[in-house]
């Protein structure tokens, strides 16, 4: 949810956080003191880190999927526009043209409103009232043909979908992960970067760098999680190519 400069700072002052408790904790419990301890840290980091690894891949990996998954559910929603826009294409008029200036409106108000709306947290509402239209100006639809008949068929099948498409997004948009889940994520990056700084190394430079290391990861991790988990906010989030790509195809000739 956060712009790329915010992900930096966090991310740079993650790192040096971890680094400043490094160093207070060393001039409070000096390493060559801890050296003594390090084989029970040693066995308490190995076994924390592997449990946290699995545990940040895992919700990586969700937040990934579910930010695939909305690409693919947009991909859809602009399709079944696409395809009811060609399809309203044997109906006879006023519908016709009426239900194509609509399908143009649809993909207008996505990229206009849905897409701003969505990207500050708020729920979109002009292309229900666009959706709830094109229901209406199609089932005004009296089909004098078989012909007519079955492209009012298939025209109700891509709106269905296209209604379906649309309400799986604004839910995606809606959806994050919750709050005991990044409970679990915090603190367990904090235990981590907090045994690995109590670990006695001889090396003050080469434990720096590994506590460097572990805050660097674990912060990029959690930042990309923050930004991937709501699909539709923050530095990465789903395009609305689809629609621009809808809406060029749809332009009138």
């Amino acid at each position: 949810m956060l712009d790329f400069f915010q992900n930096s700072m966090l991310v740079v002052g993650t790192v040096i956080a971890a680094l400043l408790f490094m160093k207070g904790l060393n001039l409070a419990w000096p390493p060559e003191k801890r050296r003594t301890h390090n084989d029970l840290i040693g066995w308490q980091l190995s076994i924390l880190g592997t449990t946290y690894a699995v545990i940040l891949g895992f919700m990586l990996y969700t937040v990934w999927t579910n930010f695939g998954s909305a690409e693919v559910n947009v991909q859809q929603e602009a399709g079944a526009l696409t395809n009811i826009y060609s399809l309203v294409e044997a109906l006879p008029e006023p519908q016709r043209s009426q239900l194509q200036t609509m399908t143009r409106s649809y993909a207008d108000a996505a990229i206009h409103r849905d897409w701003p709306e969505m990207a500050s947290g708020r729920v979109p509402n002009q292309t229900l009232l666009i959706n709830l239209h094109i229901w209406q100006t199609l089932m005004s639809v009296k089909a004098a043909s078989a012909s007519e008949q079955n492209s009012v068929d298939h025209a109700v099948s891509e709106l269905s979908a296209l209604t379906e498409h649309r309400r799986i997004r604004l839910l995606q948009s809606a959806s994050s992960l919750p709050a005991v889940l990044w409970c679990v994520l915090l603190v367990g990056g904090a235990l981590t970067i907090i045994s690995c700084s109590m670990f006695g190394s001889e090396s003050a430079r080469l434990h720096g760098m590994q506590v460097f290391a572990f805050s660097l990861l674990i912060s990029l991790c959690l930042a990309a999680i923050a930004d991937i988990n709501r699909p539709f906010l923050g530095a990465v989030r789903v395009s609305d190519m689809a629609f621009e790509q809808a809406q060029r195809y749809m332009q009138v000739p």
